[in-house]
């Protein structure tokens, strides 16, 4: 993220709209970005998992420890809608009973500020400085990888639906 670049507010849509679809993608300056509507609030953050570059899209909703989470469809990282906080359940070796409980990886996942002005809904992008993990599948390295990615899973559903005949 240019920290030097002045902040702009991209218009997303009428929020009416953004209510009755629930999720919407949008590209931001060459940025990938979910748009989220839950529990009457809209949430924006980068569309592909920190983890592996899954789309979010799809992923359900969670409240975990308090915090309301996007669920990341293909591995299942857990992913908190309003830091971007990567969630994990885990349990202390250490403690006489060890109990699970959830802990924090810190921010991995980019979230950009939504802005209501009379029912238009308008987001500007995360200037957060710093690395967050989700940056990388912003970058070019980052896209041909999901392009490679997404062709491997082609090829072979083609393969599968050969075997199928």
């Amino acid at each position: 993220m240019d920290k030097n670049k002045p902040s702009r507010l991209y218009f997303i849509g009428k929020k009416e709209d953004l209510i009755q679809a629930k999720r919407t993608t949008v590209n931001l300056d060459g940025r990938d970005i979910l748009i989220i509507y839950h529990q009457r609030k809209l949430y924006a953050m980068d569309l592909q998992c920190y983890h592996a570059g899954s789309s979010l899209e799809l992923g359900d909703i969670e409240e975990i420890h308090n915090k309301l989470c996007i669920v990341c469809p293909k591995h299942k990282y857990k992913i908190t809608l309003a830091e971007g906080e990567g969630l994990y359940k885990g349990t202390n070796p250490a403690d006489e009973v060890p109990t699970p409980q959830w802990f924090s990886k810190g921010i991995k996942q980019r979230v950009h500020k939504v802005t209501e002005v009379d029912e238009d809904i308008f987001v500007t992008l995360s200037k957060c400085p710093g690395w967050v993990e989700s940056d990388y599948y912003q970058t070019e390295k980052g896209r041909a990888e999901l392009r490679k990615a997404q062709e491997s899973e082609d090829a072979e559903a083609d393969v599968n639906a050969d075997e199928d005949v």
